[in-house]
């Protein structure tokens, strides 16, 4: 039975090992999403959204731009 514990440790080890080439691909140039696109860009949401029940859609297009423009530098396609 002792040797089964250590069967069960080898396992581990090496579904340990991928986890380094996640890091890899980020590093080569994949750029992973820091949060979701709900939560990215608090500040710039917040004020579009207040603009656009105050004023109208309409009279907000520089805060949506804003945001779009944050959302894009945050890595969503937008």
């Amino acid at each position: 039975m002792g040797s089964n514990s250590s069967k069960a440790v080898g396992v581990v080890e090496t579904a340990a090992a991928p986890a380094p080439k996640t890091t890899d691909a980020a590093a080569a140039g994949d750029k992973p999403k820091a949060c979701k696109a709900c939560c990215a860009c608090p500040e710039t949401k917040r004020a579009r959204d207040q603009c656009i029940v105050e004023n109208g859609e309409e009279k907000c297009t520089t805060l949506i731009e804003a945001h779009k423009k944050c959302m894009r530098d945050a890595g969503f396609n937008i």
